[in-house]
């Protein structure tokens, strides 16, 4: 990894952003900001390699570790020292934690009044429930999202982490310090980013607002038009056990569907709810007379929105995904490309992650800290 700042080439080049490091969203907003370019440090306690997973944690990619131990006043000190040269700082403790470690907005703000000061929770930073413990799982729950998920009318099921950690809860944080570096650029002054999972999600959620007050959505499972209650936007096992989904909800699309399905002639018509148990029975029967392979040929590249359900490992060889480059192979490890792209400024390819403290030498060199090995000598910092 090359420490040399400004060396990215994404369109966040040049900007500096400090990361205390936590788990989940938080390391994934600063992988999506290194991504896009910026010089993210990210500051790690002494041995936290939470999971063990080392140079296989592809959310800390692309960023140098520096391993800090904040009980330290020196390392207090250090981290005030980045913050006073940086354009964001993100993290995501618990309320009040910064603060108490001398680390909080005012703290910074002492510092470099200009700094973004981006915080990630799963309740937001005020609230009831605000100090409390919680997961995806939880934060997804209360805002109404995971009850109409899944197609079993006994019990929702949920999406891995996928729809809180990182749908609602990075995404949004990302979203908001762009936002906020983009007005600091005017004012001169920074703010804090207050991402909250929950808010997040219930943000995700909003067509659910436009299908209710239209009365088409009941709060029941497998009922409305996009969660399986239609034949025509739904999931089908194939011959070898595997499925394709089925999203035609146009009617020209529809017509392609039939077609290549061959049974055009037979289908009843999809616009009258009493037919769908019969329509719906007819697509199982056909889908499961061919293999997901050979679907997969019949309806390659058609208008029909018909695609397979693929398990990772094969999603990143589907032709498609191949040609855009959507998974790429850094030091033997396969993941997700940088996303989105931009036509003048790409993001490059991320470099491999390393574990707690492989960097804090050379990163604290490069971002301009004094007297590094006499941090490192007092354990406020750890080269590992």
């Amino acid at each position: 990894m090359s420490l040399e700042l400004g060396q990215g080439s994404g369109p966040l080049r040049g900007v500096k952003v400090v990361e205390v490091a936590g788990i989940g969203p938080g390391p994934h907003a600063c992988m999506t900001l290194a991504d896009l370019g910026a010089d993210v440090i990210r500051v790690e306690r002494p041995g936290g390699d939470l999971f063990g997973a080392g140079r296989f944690d592809v959310l800390t990619r692309g960023r140098p570790s520096v391993a800090l131990d904040l009980k330290h006043p020196d390392a207090v000190a250090t981290v005030l020292d980045l913050v006073e040269g940086a354009d964001v700082l993100v993290e995501g403790m618990r309320p009040g934690v910064m603060e108490r470690r001398g680390l909080g907005p005012d703290d910074c703000w002492a510092r470099n009044p200009a700094l973004v000061y981006g915080r990630m929770t799963g309740w937001g930073q005020d609230g009831p429930w605000a100090s409390a413990a919680g997961h995806d799982l939880n934060y997804v729950a209360i805002t109404g999202a995971l009850h109409g998920l899944g197609q079993d009318p006994d019990r929702p099921h949920f999406p891995t982490n996928l729809l809180g950690d990182f749908g609602g809860g990075s995404t949004y944080l990302v979203i908001g310090v762009l936002a906020a570096l983009l007005e600091a650029r005017t004012s001169g002054q920074g703010q804090v980013v207050d991402a909250a999972i929950v808010d997040g999600t219930a943000h995700l959620n909003a067509m659910a607002s436009t299908f209710a007050a239209l009365g088409v959505q009941p709060e029941r499972r497998r009922s409305g038009l996009l969660d399986g209650g239609t034949p025509y936007y739904d999931l089908y096992e194939t011959a070898d056990g595997r499925h394709m989904t089925l999203g035609a909800l146009e009617p020209q699309f529809w017509d392609e569907a039939m077609r290549l399905l061959e049974i055009d002639g037979v289908a009843p018509d999809r616009n009258d709810p009493a037919n769908h148990a019969q329509l719906r029975s007819l697509l199982e029967e056909t889908f499961k007379q061919r293999t997901q392979a050979a679907w997969c040929e019949v309806f390659d590249g058609t208008d029909a929105c018909v695609a397979p359900v693929l398990p990772p490992s094969e999603a990143r060889e589907h032709a498609h995904l191949r040609a855009r480059g959507t998974f790429l192979e850094v030091a033997g490890v396969h993941q997700p490309a940088p996303a989105p792209r931009f036509s003048r400024t790409p993001s490059g390819v991320p470099t491999a992650p390393e574990g707690p403290g492989a960097h804090t030498r050379d990163a604290l060199t490069a971002w301009g800290i004094d007297g590094v090995e006499e941090l490192i000598e007092s354990g406020a910092a750890v080269q590992s």
